[in-house]
């Protein structure tokens, strides 16, 4: 039993073999329509789809203007995408510690660190759950930055009756397997500022521009850029999972309500908080192991024994050997975000998930500790 597991049925098959047959593989009319889609249900005004989420993150950076030099804050729990990406546009990524109850990046930590050099705050909403937007928008405008948001996590949640995708100037999605939809991989951009979106465009090809009036092989490149385009295959396959993704995101609240059932009053057993102003997509499920590191590694390893595919979601990255030697980052920087890492446990939960599997899981949990 994987932490994270796709579904994939037969409608989903036929759309991607209708595809298949077809004329278009790769930049066809399906690209459009499923950017369009994706901005329809999220609501916004633009919306770019890229090879993956990692490459999602990369457009956004550079759409943002980010270059050496400049300063992203972000939280340290986080995938390493977030903050490579921006390195590699010579960026620095300066870690802000979460809210012990969010488990996101803390508003007033991040105000803190915000310097000349600061062009980004990037809100990562973890494990589904979306930032605290409005203080971070406040925050971003009073300083005159750019709010991103890493979504990864959060497709089809909300916050203060908004959805994901409208509440940042921009916005990443991710559509690997685990993920609330999938396209194998995937990712996509969305953004209401237009200049946003042309940048972005621009970056996902090549940095190739084409001039209205000239012949149909001219165009000019203003400023490098790469090939992050999507294909019609992996859009086919997206257009269909996005029919189902209303179904996904209520068996995933519903699996997580269940989790909370079962598992309250465990002794030993921290779980995650439910928050008033915002409703989680549910990505992860992450439990913590309130006696720490040797405790969770017990854990850890008896339940991946009996077959049941916990994780752990993140190492923070201010712990990695890289972030360490080039950034001069330590533990003991975050305590917040060292202190979940150690006790974090992602037990499974996925739509396909039965209320048998479920009750397996927590059982054996419950058993151990």
């Amino acid at each position: 039993m994987p932490y994270g597991h796709q579904w994939i049925d037969q409608e989903d098959v036929r759309a991607v073999v209708k595809i298949l047959r077809s004329e278009w593989l790769t930049q066809g009319p399906l690209v459009e329509e499923f950017e369009n889609a994706v901005a329809k249900y999220c609501g916004a005004r633009y919306a770019l789809a890229v090879s993956s989420g990692t490459a999602a993150l990369h457009v956004a950076y550079f759409a943002a203007g980010i270059q050496k030099g400049d300063e992203v804050i972000m939280s340290p729990l986080t995938f390493a995408a977030t903050a490579n990406t921006a390195v590699f546009l010579g960026a620095k990524p300066v870690f802000a510690d979460i809210k012990e109850d969010t488990l996101n990046i803390d508003p007033a930590e991040a105000e803190k660190r915000i310097t000349k050099k600061t062009k980004v705050i990037m809100a990562v909403d973890f494990a589904g759950r979306p930032c605290e937007y409005k203080e971070l928008s406040r925050i971003a405008r009073k300083h005159k930055l750019v709010l991103m948001a890493d979504a990864a996590h959060s497709l089809g949640a909300t916050y203060k009756g908004k959805k994901v995708g409208q509440l940042a100037d921009i916005t990443t999605l991710s559509f690997h397997p685990v993920k609330a939809i999938t396209t194998g991989e995937g990712g996509m951009v969305l953004t209401n500022n237009r200049k946003f979106a042309e940048k972005a465009r621009r970056f996902r090809n090549h940095g190739i521009e084409r001039k209205p009036g000239k012949r149909g092989w001219y165009y000019e490149i203003a400023e490098p850029g790469l090939n992050y385009r999507i294909t019609d295959i992996q859009c086919a396959l997206g257009l269909s999972q996005l029919k189902k993704l209303n179904g996904f995101l209520r068996r995933r609240r519903e699996l997580a309500r269940q989790y909370r059932g079962l598992l309250k009053g465990v002794k030993g057993l921290i779980l995650p908080t439910v928050a008033r102003e915002a409703q989680s997509a549910w990505h992860l499920y992450p439990v913590q192991i309130a006696k720490g590191a040797a405790r969770r590694k017990e854990v850890f390893d008896k339940l991946r024994q009996q077959g049941i595919g916990v994780q752990v979601h993140y190492m923070p990255l201010h712990l990695h050997p890289f972030y360490k030697r080039k950034f001069g980052y330590k533990r003991g920087d975050f305590p917040n975000a060292e202190r979940y890492y150690d006790r974090a446990l992602s037990i499974p939960l996925f739509p396909a998930m039965t209320n048998l599997q479920q009750k397996h899981v927590v059982q054996a949990l419950i058993n151990l500790l």
